[in-house]
């Protein structure tokens, strides 16, 4: 199994699927595969940060 995926590097993958998508070349079949990983990656730094978030609210109440 692949080792769990750092923030920084979900973003960057999902930079290229943007990238990717602007490309006029990419053919529909294509787009819709990069759209769905796209949402994965977005949904996965978006659970990321809410996380990291919470993590710092509790460091900051122990202050």
């Amino acid at each position: 199994m692949k080792k769990e995926m750092q923030f920084e590097e979900a973003l960057n993958d999902l930079e290229k699927i943007i990238q990717e998508l602007e490309d006029e070349e990419c053919s529909l079949e294509e787009s819709i595969k990069l759209y769905k990983k796209g949402n994965e990656l977005l949904s996965y730094c978006s659970k990321s940060l809410n996380k990291l978030e919470k993590e710092i609210e509790i460091i900051n109440e122990e202050d």
